[in-house]
This record gives C-alpha cells, sequence and structure tokens, in this order.
C-alpha cells in the first residue's frame, strides 16, 4: 500500500535551520508532483514546496524563497526540504504529500488539490 512518511522536525531558534526527510513507498506514488505543505494553528494549510518529478522543477512559497529548498532522491524514493533561516512563523505542522496523476507542470504541484497520499505531518517549532 502507498504511503509517505515524515521525519525530521523539532524545536530550533530562530535562525537555525531543519532538514524534513520523507519516505514514499508505492509503485506509483510520486511520478508526478511531491510537495510539502505546513499548517499552523488557525489557519489554513498552505503549500510550502513542491518539486515535479518528470523534469525536476519546483515550486516555492513566496515566503519561503530563498530559504527552503526541496530535493528529491530518487533512488531512495525520499523527498527533502532543508529549511535555512527559520522564522517564528515557519511555526506549524508540516506534511509531506504524493500525487499519483500527471497534470503537466510544476504549477499543479502547488494545490493540495492534487495529492493522493498525506503523511502524518512533523511538528516544527521555532523561537524567538
Amino acid at each position: 500500500q502507498a504511503q509517505v512518511v515524515e521525519s525530521g522536525g523539532g524545536s530550533v531558534q530562530a535562525g537555525g535551520s531543519l532538514r524534513l526527510s520523507c519516505a514514499a513507498s508505492g509503485t506509483t506514488i510520486g511520478r508526478s508532483c511531491m510537495g510539502w505543505f505546513r499548517q499552523a494553528p488557525g489557519k489554513a494549510r498552505e503549500g510550502v514546496a513542491a518539486i515535479y518529478s518528470r523534469d525536476g522543477s519546483t515550486f516555492y512559497a513566496d515566503s519561503v524563497k530563498g530559504r527552503f529548498t526541496i530535493s528529491k532522491d530518487n533512488a531512495k524514493r525520499t523527498l527533502y526540504l532543508q529549511m535555512n533561516g527559520l522564522k517564528p512563523e515557519d511555526t506549524a505542522m508540516y506534511y509531506c504529500a504524493a500525487g499519483i496523476n500527471d497534470y503537466g507542470g510544476v504549477s499543479y504541484c502547488a494545490s493540495a488539490n492534487y495529492y493522493a497520499y498525506w503523511g502524518q505531518g512533523t511538528q516544527v517549532t521555532v523561537s524567538s
């Protein structure tokens, strides 16, 4: 059965770094979009970063551009999110997601609507 499992969350001070990992299993998972989303208490879920597996193109939310980097190790079937320069406003539960269908480009990867599998989430807390 296909699934994704996140790891790597934790607590850091502002300016610190964390790397999240997402291990994917299943024969069809991750052939199109894989991405990271986050949700803070009382706020809507938002797309943080995503990668389109066909060509490696990436999407980043404006709030994380220049600080976060998404990458994918196809051999290990693992997605990563390197987070540098963390800010208190980055505090949230971070979710990994993987799509099945190919909608044709990274622009679709920014939307949660195009993902079929979701992890349980890993908490990231940034203190000031």
